[in-house]
């Protein structure tokens, strides 16, 4: 026997004696009454059905104790049905109603939350991510629907009616759930649909779920960017550095109307020519050592290709780790005063979760690139707190806020926020910046708020500006 099924029975004997003696000291406290009281008057089978009572007790409690433990319908970290429990409520949905709707939430990144954020704050997200599916579904009046955890990060919803009725939705949900976060984890969710037209028989409409859900996200990575084998992905990441392979994607940020900045999103290429998505390679980056190399690469290129033919302002990431490395940072202002045309249309932009404690010598590092013409944001405000810690203590020149405001911003509570965001950057002189305003409102209200910088897609599309 297994160590985790020795420890359940006992764990279920302790609880079985907890429940057990209170009654079992009832029992023998009414039978040692009636022993004193009425004790030459009692018949011998009192004797035999005193016996017989504690005996039926003991296994009473002991029985619902176990087939308690036996029968379990909900999963302990998600609080939705297990999946054996599903499958028999849908059989029986299925089999009581002729059009039936399967839908498949997924979580695509539990396994890399579960690696850096560690496995408790995976269930957390697990929790969240149910709890806010449930919440929007009730918002489009879908109530006391069966929801299960299959596997992972997987979970299956039954609906009555056809898929037709809940494509929308489905959709909708999923384009909702861009940036959608659990404290300052990043979520990625999507998702699949299918009904009983497909089939009556539960094993063959899970099965349709998973391979729709496979072609939506292949359609989705079609720019050429796979799915590239772990084994591999280092290796191609050293290669791109080493061989200066990469795409740089920009989209403009507006000012009174006018293009003033093109931020640049960076995707290293392999041997072949396949993208390797931001997410995948700063890890790896990361875990080589090798952010000063990117980061130098990234600005050397930049300055060579774009700075010195436009007018507008380059906004690239940089870590702050490389900015604090003093190899990096004397190489990067001698390519700046190589080229003195660049002098304020080059923009730092810095992020990072943990707060620099020497914030002096932080300061000083800023400022010596700030006077050669350099621009300094910080990104992510309203998310992180090192963000309303670096727009106190440091002297920068602009500040993001986080895309947690802008896609709700007409919600009284966030245009609040952001009205608070901005007066406090405005006061300080500091310019503010925000992003992903994907409609005509959100635009205007961004104006009606003095927010100096506006991006999103209702804006400028992404378009590529180069690639090595």
């Amino acid at each position: 026997m297994l160590l985790p099924e020795t420890k359940e029975r006992e764990y279920r004997f302790k609880l079985a004696l907890r429940m057990g003696l209170p009654i079992f000291a009832l029992i023998i406290a009414l039978i040692s009454n009636t022993l004193i009281t009425t004790y030459e008057s009692l018949d011998s089978i009192f004797y035999i059905e005193s016996i017989l009572l504690i005996a039926f007790s003991i296994y009473f409690i002991f029985y619902i104790i176990y087939s308690g433990f036996a029968v379990r319908i909900t999963d302990e970290t998600s609080k939705t049905f297990t999946r054996e429990y599903l499958y028999k409520y849908l059989k029986k949905e299925i089999k009581n109603n002729s059009d039936y709707t399967l839908i498949l939430i997924s979580i695509d990144n539990l396994n890399d939350i579960n690696n850096l954020y560690g496995l408790k704050n995976g269930d957390k997200v697990l929790r969240r991510v149910v709890s806010w599916v449930n919440e929007y579904l009730e918002d489009k009046d879908i109530k006391n629907f069966p929801v299960g955890h299959i596997k992972g990060g997987d979970f299956i919803i039954g609906l009555k009616g056809n898929k037709n009725t809940y494509n929308i939705i489905l959709e909708l949900l999923c384009l909702k759930s861009n940036g959608f976060k659990v404290d300052d984890m990043e979520v990625n969710i999507s998702g699949a649909i299918t009904d009983t037209a497909f089939s009556n028989q539960l094993d063959y409409l899970i099965e349709n779920l998973f391979e729709a859900q496979n072609k939506t996200r292949h359609l989705k990575n079609s720019f050429k960017e796979e799915d590239i084998n772990p084994n591999e992905l280092e290796s191609f990441v050293i290669n791109a550095i080493d061989q200066k392979k990469f795409l740089v994607m920009g989209q403009d940020v507006f000012e009174n109307k006018e293009s003033a900045i093109k931020e640049c999103l960076v995707k290293l290429k392999t041997p072949d020519n396949k993208i390797i998505h931001q997410k995948s390679y700063m890890k790896v980056i990361n875990r080589l050592g090798l952010m000063s190399e990117y980061d130098f690469m990234i600005l050397e290129k930049n300055i060579a290709e774009c700075s010195l033919l436009s007018e507008q302002i380059f906004a690239l990431t940089i870590s702050p780790t490389s900015l604090r490395n003093q190899n990096f940072l004397v190489k990067t202002k001698e390519l700046i005063n190589a080229n003195p045309k660049v002098k304020n249309k080059i923009m730092f932009m810095l992020a990072e979760t943990e707060y620099y404690s020497q914030i002096n010598r932080y300061n000083s590092t800023l400022k010596s690139l700030r006077e050669m013409g350099v621009l300094i944001a910080i990104d992510r405000l309203g998310s992180i707190h090192t963000s309303f810690l670096y727009l106190r203590d440091l002297e920068i020149d602009v500040v993001r806020f986080d895309s947690l405001y802008s896609k709700d911003m007409q919600k009284k509570e966030y245009e609040s926020t952001i009205d608070g965001f901005n007066v406090m950057a405005h006061k300080k002189g500091v310019k503010t910046w925000i992003k992903m305003l994907e409609n005509e409102e959100n635009v205007k209200l961004a104006g009606e708020l003095n927010i100096d910088y506006l991006q999103g897609n209702f804006l400028a599309s992404l378009e590529k500006i180069y690639e090595t």
